[in-house]
């Protein structure tokens, strides 16, 4: 089995922030002065020194509410602490072991079709770009979700930045490889580095976002920092994490799940509550820090925004 399924949540139950709370703590912090300044992380994580991250001013960013604010907001804690990041193990709890990994500096390696391959810095990028805040949903194939406030920007506009060739037909993510630090990467039995991608069209929706910030500050390193996708219409594998390399191919990516199972983690891996996984049901969530399973949406609530990438797909395997 690839995928362990946790029996019951690793984590206390405890209620969901309701956005009104967080809007209101965010608004608070921000007048003290305090900035990122963390109120419900845990200790170790509050003992981290900000000013190692240069682009801890740029946030919060501002509010885009086009796609929608979904509520309840799920807690800080929980979101931060309950993670899915394979290089540093297999069970939820692996935060502590990524405050290991050092993302600075952090270089992103731009190739493939464009018109010139090209290597930048993440602080560099970040002054390329405009940073905004989306609350998105998060659905994991496990079937866990939440409701977050990522910062970040547009795949847009690191598509434009990487200037493809208009023969290009995929972009191609690949996060870190460092088994030093990422321990999970010593097994061979896995083909790292992780990597993941999407159609042009898919990139260039503007619902795809690059996520470089979480809860208004710089992304924790468990989720992903200092960049990671965040195609909230997938499932949560397709959200690759710590990306340093972007490549742009005319043909489809072996991505790092579906070389590993392909006949249960496909590349489109939208979602779709009616399409089971081979091992278990999709058509109920269980929201982080609730008792309560609430149903599925398809494209996980965003059909209004992606359903129209797949109408001329619909004889692929669009669902899982």
């Amino acid at each position: 089995m690839l995928i362990k399924r946790a029996k019951g949540w690793e984590l206390p139950e405890s209620k969901t922030t309701p956005e009104s709370h967080y809007l209101n703590r965010r608004a608070m912090v921000r007048a003290m002065g305090f900035g990122a300044a963390s109120i419900a992380l845990p200790a170790q994580l509050m003992a981290q020194d900000k000013s190692a991250d240069p682009s801890a001013g740029l946030y919060p960013g501002r509010r885009n509410d086009r796609y929608g604010v979904p509520t309840p907001m799920t807690a800080e804690k929980l979101a931060t602490t309950y993670n899915n990041f394979y290089e540093f193990g297999t069970d939820k709890s692996i935060w502590r072991d990524a405050q290991k990994l050092e993302v600075r500096p952090w270089t992103i390696k731009v190739g493939g079709m464009v018109e010139k391959p090209f290597e930048i810095g993440i602080d560099d990028l970040l002054a390329k770009v405009q940073l905004e805040e989306r609350v998105y949903r998060h659905r994991c194939v496990e079937t866990w979700s939440m409701i977050v406030p990522w910062s970040g920007f547009p795949v847009r506009s690191l598509v434009e930045l990487c200037k493809p060739l208009g023969s290009a037909k995929f972009i191609v993510m690949k996060t870190l490889s460092k088994p030093s630090v990422m321990r999970e990467q010593r097994d061979l039995l896995y083909p790292w580095p992780y990597t993941e991608g999407l159609a042009m069209d898919e990139a260039m929706n503007d619902l795809a976002f690059i996520a470089t910030g979480l809860y208004g500050k710089p992304m924790p390193k468990q989720n992903g920092a200092p960049l990671r996708l965040v195609a909230p219409w997938k499932y949560g594998f397709k959200n690759v994490k710590s990306i340093v390399s972007v490549e742009f191919t005319d043909k489809k990516p072996k991505t790092f799940w579906e070389g590993l199972q392909s006949s249960e983690y496909g590349f489109w891996a939208n979602v779709n509550p009616e399409v089971a996984h081979p091992r278990w049901s999709q058509a109920t969530e269980k929201p982080l820090g609730s008792d309560q399973r609430i149903p599925t949406l398809l494209y996980n609530g965003y059909a209004e925004f992606v359903a129209g990438l797949y109408t001329d797909r619909k004889a692929e395997k669009l669902f899982m």
